[in-house]
């Protein structure tokens, strides 16, 4: 038989040990948005951040823009009007994607995105961009969207990326859980955002 003493010791050790686990399964659920908010703030990973302005003024450098496009779990046809584009460091680019849904129901789906080399993801910055926000798209319906970007004069001065001339922009269209998609915009997640 235990002492007060004891029993006490005991349930403080039980309730430590729960709060440490309780305190892993936060933080294992936390883990994932907490590694996409810091990509996102530093350009981590080849994560692109999104720009308030582009720069005041582009170098005489110019650097070729690649544009690579993918479907994961969708009937979705998605390809890049233009295979690659060259401009200036610090220039503005606009880039166009076209969807289409080759299915016979609407599905709402995001573009995940990701910069190669991994080191230009903190210089390569976009202005605009369909990859921010969900997009529905109708049965058999087309969209065409725009990307509007840049790429951080900087990218010429760090010794990482300085020697690089070519960056690969990729999107990845997947499909986004539909009652989060209701619960957000109405029964099609709302509208799709085609213009500029």
């Amino acid at each position: 038989m235990q002492t007060g003493p004891s029993k006490r010791r005991n349930a403080l050790v039980a309730v430590v040990c729960l709060g440490v686990f309780a305190g892993m399964v936060g933080a294992a659920y936390a883990a994932v948005p907490l590694y996409k908010a810091f990509c996102q703030l530093t350009g981590y990973d080849g994560t692109v951040r999104q720009a308030a302005k582009a720069p005041d003024k582009a170098l005489d450098r110019t650097i070729v823009i690649r544009f690579d496009t993918n479907v994961r779990d969708l009937p979705f046809d998605f390809k890049a009007r233009q295979l690659t584009q060259t401009l200036k460091i610090g220039e503005t680019g606009l880039a166009y994607f076209t969807v289409t849904n080759t299915s016979d129901k609407p599905y709402t789906a995001r573009a995940s995105y990701n910069v190669l080399p991994e080191q230009a993801g903190a210089y390569f910055q976009k202005l605009q961009c369909f990859c921010f926000s969900d997009q529905t798209i109708g049965p058999h319906q087309t969209m065409e969207f725009p990307v509007l970007y840049f790429v951080d004069p900087k990218y010429a001065d760090d010794f990482e990326t300085r020697g690089s001339g070519e960056v690969t922009l990729s999107y990845t269209f997947f499909p986004v859980d539909q009652k989060r998609a209701e619960s957000a915009s109405g029964p099609l997640g709302g509208k799709v955002k085609a213009g500029l």
